[in-house]
């Protein structure tokens, strides 16, 4: 996989275009959801872009994050890192699918009704299977085609707002309706989960051409255009002053009708499925790695280990688009904050991993590095102080008949359990030392 299709797959692992931030709008205000679109890149995306261009150029393995924490911090933490992602990955992949039946009904109603949602979900996971045993070179450059495709009624979109010529009066810049305090934690958390999922490209680092070239390029190209692809069209709508109180999840559709006609937003709407989709398939390439390197490191059974002629390791993709199918029933109600603490703790032990090799392996060649230790010391601190502070917000939240805070503690220490029953069955062996050496 080149350059621009790890551009492509890295963007759709994160963002997958400007739907997902309508609920920013709608708890901030047009002024504040620019403010925080435009500073989450800084204090949250970038220090993370800048640890994963360092550590994915250092250590290019498969199984990206996973590999860098076990070096830095042994077997248990590895495991726990590998936990927490795919555990994670329950509650964000299960939604994918479902968004897909979401904008193909308001194309045609009659082909989601009933059932045939559930076959159309099904089918979306199939599909995204098949592409993904094609390889990571074929889901990146898909990836690709799939940006500009989705991205262009956008562009449509922005210049039809800015032709109109008018704009929100200041006032109005800063209006939000709801609880002021409520709607702002809101949409930091919505913010901060549209930016989220830097990492999930390191586990295809062996299937990268040059990576340790590639990868930090990648990253930070990938910050600048989703940030750009969220901040511009948010700021379109400040332009033409589409009403705040009727932005909401799929009010692009409306906006594009009013502005430019229905043609435009049917074109929105077949964008939403692509996003659906791209975001699905990129997604499961960076999943499906994690059983597999498990799996190489006797931590899981050793068939999805199993590679096919492109080296895709085929049964580690059919048995995670399997367990996905499976979770297509639950409904997760408080979605972005599950993900946010799970995936919150991951990218933790991964910036810690960071600070541990700088100490413990100071002369492993980094043909990227993020500043001197201090820097790398420092660079994890304001992500961190988000993920803390989204816990926070999450306090008052129910999931499953409990606190979410709760619910998303037993998951996480479910971790230590799982690691002990995973040594006890599939471990090998550590071979005896030769009396001759």
């Amino acid at each position: 996989m080149r350059l621009l299709p790890l551009v492509a797959a890295t963007y759709f692992m994160v963002s997958g275009g400007p739907y997902g931030i309508e609920d920013i709008l709608g708890g901030a205000g047009y002024a504040k959801a620019l403010i925080i679109l435009v500073t989450l890149p800084f204090l949250w995306s970038l220090p993370t872009a800048l640890m994963i261009g360092e550590l994915a150029s250092a250590i290019p393995a498969e199984g990206g994050f996973y590999v860098w924490v076990r070096r830095a911090l042994g077997p248990f933490w590895g495991y726990q890192e590998a936990w927490l992602s795919l555990t994670a990955s329950i509650f964000d992949m299960a939604i994918y699918p479902t968004l897909f039946v979401l904008y193909l009904g308001r194309l045609f109603p009659g082909w989601t009704a009933g059932s045939r949602g559930t076959l159309w979900e099904l089918a979306v996971i199939v599909g995204c299977c098949l592409w993904n045993l094609r390889g990571a070179p074929a889901v990146g450059n898909g990836s690709l085609g799939l940006f500009f495709l989705l991205l262009t009624p956008f562009a449509v979109l922005v210049g039809a707002a800015f032709l109109h010529g008018r704009h929100v009066p200041v006032q109005g810049m800063w209006s939000m309706h709801g609880s002021e305090e409520t709607g702002l934690a809101t949409a930091i958390l919505v913010g901060l989960w549209n930016y989220m999922g830097w990492d999930n490209a390191s586990t295809v680092a062996q299937e990268v051409e040059d990576p340790q070239r590639n990868y930090p390029r990648a990253m930070v190209m990938s910050t600048i255009v989703v940030a750009v692809t969220y901040v511009v069209p948010l700021f379109a709508m400040a332009w033409v002053a589409f009403p705040i109180d009727q932005f909401t999840t799929g009010s692009w559709t409306d906006a594009a009708r009013s502005l430019a006609g229905p043609w435009l937003g049917t074109a929105i709407v077949i964008g939403g499925t692509l996003t659906a989709f791209g975001m699905f398939n990129a997604l499961m390439m960076s999943y499906a790695r994690l059983p597999m390197t498990l799996a190489e490191d006797g931590m899981l059974p050793s068939v999805l280990a199993l590679r096919n002629r492109r080296g895709v390791p085929w049964v580690a993709v059919l048995a995670c688009g399997i367990a996905w199918a499976l979770a297509l029933q639950f409904s997760f109600e408080r979605l972005i904050s599950m993900d946010l603490m799970l995936y919150g703790a991951s990218l933790i032990l991964e910036f810690v991993a960071l600070i541990v090799l700088r100490i413990r392996e100071p002369r492993l060649e980094r043909p990227f590095r993020a500043g001197n230790l201090a820097t790398a010391c420092l660079i994890g601190a304001v992500p961190t102080g988000l993920i803390l502070y989204a816990v926070w917000c999450s306090r008052n939240e129910r999931m499953a008949h409990m606190p979410a805070l709760l619910f998303g503690a037993i998951i996480a220490c479910s971790g230590p359990i799982f690691y002990r029953f995973s040594k006890t069955i599939w471990a090998r062996p550590e071979p005896l030392p030769n009396p001759g050496d």
